[in-house]
């Protein structure tokens, strides 16, 4: 299937506004990219990244009409400024030979390959799971998704109890379910990353041991493991709620912290009384292990 990629450049106060318009003319979706070269690491919690000059991106099935898209938008949009207005047809296809360039096998801890659909390995003493991009992050590429990975591959996961707090397309859930984890509990703040996470899921037949929550649809229970791999700023902020999930000796692994942002991360949590056992980096990154103490 092939859609209308529509794009507008503008300010951070009108991008909120503009994507919702985009949605109410019919957009299948609508997503914000920095139109220079400002990054953000630390959002606030259920912050929406938007940058001071930010691309705004929609898609539009084949049947909508780009020329009457433009008139509307910059009719709504009269005095405010929108900038770099760009239409294109999106080939799937195109899409798909694309990813396939920069998205190929990896394997975790000489156990856990993951790839994409007809490039699976199967090889003696490794599990396999099958993951294609989605809406949601998350691949394996990224230093904090890998190193979580890795951890996940090199434990014994046997009919343990997991909390995958934030996430995103689901891969950390689906490989503690490949490596016998009994059940995973896969928390997010993002509709879409559910969508994909159920996705990921039924793609390699683990969807009856995994469980999906929004926040506010979340239980409070205890866990085996919990996994959260999220941003410096909400785990230290979310560190009681988060540290509340892991049971007496139930194991703890942080990741999406800077290294620079290990020394903080890790006192919020052993001031709650969890022992901090490690702290592992990749590139600019860094994982911290942690353990509830037994009462």
């Amino acid at each position: 299937m092939a859609w209308h990629q529509l794009s507008v450049i503008t300010d951070e106060s009108t991008a909120p506004e503009l994507s919702d318009f985009f949605s109410e003319l019919g957009a299948v979706s609508v997503t914000f990219s920095d139109a220079e070269d400002e990054p953000v690491y630390e959002p606030a919690i259920d912050q929406t990244i938007i940058w001071s000059n930010t691309k705004v991106t929609a898609l539009f099935e084949l049947d909508t009409d780009p020329d009457v898209v433009h008139t509307l938008v910059f009719n709504q949009f009269i005095g405010q400024p929108l900038d770099g207005w760009n239409a294109e047809v999106l080939l799937d296809q195109a899409w798909e030979r694309a990813w396939m360039e920069h998205y190929k096998p990896m394997k975790f801890a000489d156990k856990l390959w993951v790839c994409p659909t007809g490039q699976e390995r199967h090889e003696a003493g490794t599990i396999c799971m099958t993951l294609d991009p989605g809406l949601a992050f998350g691949t394996g590429t990224h230093p904090t998704t890998a190193l979580c990975l890795e951890w996940l591959a090199s434990h014994d996961l046997q009919d343990k109890v997991v909390v995958d707090y934030g996430c995103g397309s689901g891969i950390l859930a689906v490989a503690a379910l490949l490596l016998g984890a009994k059940h995973v509990h896969a928390l997010d703040i993002d509709p879409q990353a559910i969508t994909a996470s159920r996705d990921n899921a039924e793609k390699n037949q683990v969807q009856d041991r995994i469980s999906y929550y929004l926040p506010e649809q979340f239980d409070v229970l205890t866990a085996d493991i919990v996994v959260a791999n999220i941003l410096a700023k909400p785990l230290i902020e979310l560190a009681g709620p988060i540290s509340a999930l892991v049971k007496d000796g139930g194991k703890l692994v942080l990741s999406g912290i800077l290294k620079q942002q290990a020394g903080e991360v890790a006192a919020s949590y052993r001031q709650l009384g969890l022992n901090v056992l490690g702290t592992y980096g990749r590139e600019d990154w860094c994982r911290i292990d942690a353990e509830q103490k037994t009462a």
